[in-house]
């Protein structure tokens, strides 16, 4: 088929997506809008991706707290622009500070981000911004312009690209970034996260407060692949100042006596014992040396190597992106099983294949190629059984230059064994702990007197919303930490 040919289908395949979708009316301005997704294709785009999301990150294991996000996106929907709409809200278990939605109702917030807010109306607005994006069809929105079904899941790797060529390796490997929107369609989430958690009682003027710490948190993206709010939230201008004042025009035409709800002690007792940062059970590195607690494993990797950890995989690759290192578990009981799995799963050509032990575990590695874009992958994998799991470490980089890689993966690899030093797995993670202050003074001195080291005492301020020098009056709760070190 020739290029003309291509294009001439393409243009049809375009023109009848158009003459099916066609024009819809937009839930919030009332308007008919040009969209080549219906909103029966944007339900599909979230059902579809939600799973991946959740094996990616994981679910954060709070009952009470993940109940309380889903019972108040409930209520809130009501109140939006979309009062029947089937929206599904979820809890993550990463430490990144975010929250972001899905095309179709699918609502995210990541334990990190429910650790720095301080009161229930900070979440209420962060909750309806999030919900503007899906009754404002702003996913709808940016697909018809790109014109494209890969605009709305950006596949972001600490690797290079050229990773992306693989199916079952990068669909691991890579991290899932969510769609980001407009100036225009995040000023617009911004004044519904004001009208949707105004209309449900709570003070919007603390979503304004917010957004100073998330200013404060700005720098770089998650270390277990999702980036933070504002790298996926491009700012829009003075946000803290564009918020106060819609909060103050939504408000002139209500009933002046309203008294809108902040609810700060209640949150903070809700979090109190909220894991903080990275959870130790879910693996670590230290020394260049990753320790899973849980499955009771550890293995070294390069000095100088970037590592992101998430609860499906973990991957490592040096800072200029030519090569990778992917850790994960095989489905299959057994060795052979996973080895032919990984073949059949994308179309590799075997060059090499051995059988050995790697510490006393039964062991099989595997060299192969794979056709791409830029040039032939070569791809070493160790499959390494233990117990009753079939772990993968797969080493990959350009043909060209994979003689340059191969040695380390290979001393890496064969260095993986069984964790036993009970330091390491009887690590625990920081945790939110709630105090009520006894005597007034400044934020930093409660903070020291309290145990707390010096070197977090900007960080903790941050998670209190506060300045280090802000004063906190007797009878006051703020945020402690447990498990801390360092000084």
């Amino acid at each position: 088929m020739n290029t003309h040919t291509v294009t001439h289908h393409l243009i049809l395949l375009l023109l009848s997506a158009f003459i099916i979708t066609g024009c819809s009316r937009n839930p919030v301005t009332g308007k008919r809008m040009v969209s080549l997704m219906s909103e029966e294709g944007e339900k599909r785009i979230g059902a579809e991706n939600d799973p991946a999301i959740v094996a990616q990150f994981g679910l954060y294991d709070d009952r009470n707290m993940a109940n309380f996000v889903t019972r108040k996106g409930n209520e809130m929907v009501k109140q939006s622009h979309l009062p029947d709409g089937d929206f599904t809200f979820r809890l993550l278990d990463s430490e990144v500070v975010n929250a972001f939605a899905l095309p179709g109702g699918y609502v995210y917030f990541t334990r990190g981000i429910m650790a720095h807010f301080n009161n229930e109306a900070e979440f209420a607005g962060v909750l309806g911004h999030e919900i503007g994006h899906v009754t404002g069809r702003h996913g709808a929105k940016q697909y018809t312009k790109s014109i494209g079904l890969n605009a709305l899941l950006i596949a972001g790797s600490i690797a290079s690209p050229t990773f992306g060529q693989f199916s079952d390796l990068a669909g691991q490997g890579l991290g899932l970034l969510m769609l980001k929107y407009g100036r225009d369609d995040e000023s617009q989430s911004d004044q519904l996260g004001v009208i949707y958690s105004t209309n449900v009682g709570y003070d919007s003027h603390e979503m304004a407060h917010f957004f100073k710490t998330l200013e404060r948190l700005s720098a770089g993206t998650g270390a277990d692949g999702i980036p933070n709010f504002l790298s996926t939230h491009p700012d829009p201008g003075d946000r803290y100042t564009a918020v106060n004042e819609y909060t103050d025009k939504v408000r002139a035409n209500r009933n002046s006596n309203i008294q809108y709800k902040v609810n700060r002690d209640s949150y903070l007792e809700m979090i109190d014992g909220l894991v903080y940062g990275s959870d130790p059970n879910q693996g670590f590195a230290e020394n260049n040396v990753f320790y899973h607690p849980e499955l009771k494993f550890q293995f070294p990797y390069p000095s100088g190597w970037s590592l992101a950890n998430t609860p499906s995989q973990v991957q490592i690759a040096p800072s200029d992106g030519n090569a990778l290192i992917l850790f994960t578990l095989a489905a299959e009981s057994s060795l052979d099983a996973a080895y032919q799995a990984q073949i059949a799963a994308d179309g590799l050509q075997v060059i090499d294949k051995q059988g050995f032990k790697v510490n006393g575990l039964q062991a099989l590695s595997g060299e192969f190629l794979q056709a791409s874009d830029n040039g032939n992958i070569q791809i070493l994998t160790y499959f390494i059984k233990d117990g009753n799991y079939i772990y993968k470490m797969h080493g990959m980089a350009l043909q060209s230059n994979f003689n340059s890689y191969k040695n380390t993966f290979i001393n890496n690899f064969r260095e993986f064994d069984k964790l036993t030093d009970p330091n390491k797995l009887g690590r625990q993670p920081m945790r939110i702990k709630i105090h009520t202050v006894g005597a007034t003074d400044q934020l930093q001195n409660i903070l020291r007197s309290s145990g707390m080291p010096s070197g977090m005492i900007n960080e903790l301020s941050i998670l209190n919303g506060m300045l280090p020098t802000d004063n906190v009056v007797r009878g006051q709760k703020i945020k402690l930490l447990s498990n801390v070190t360092g000084s």
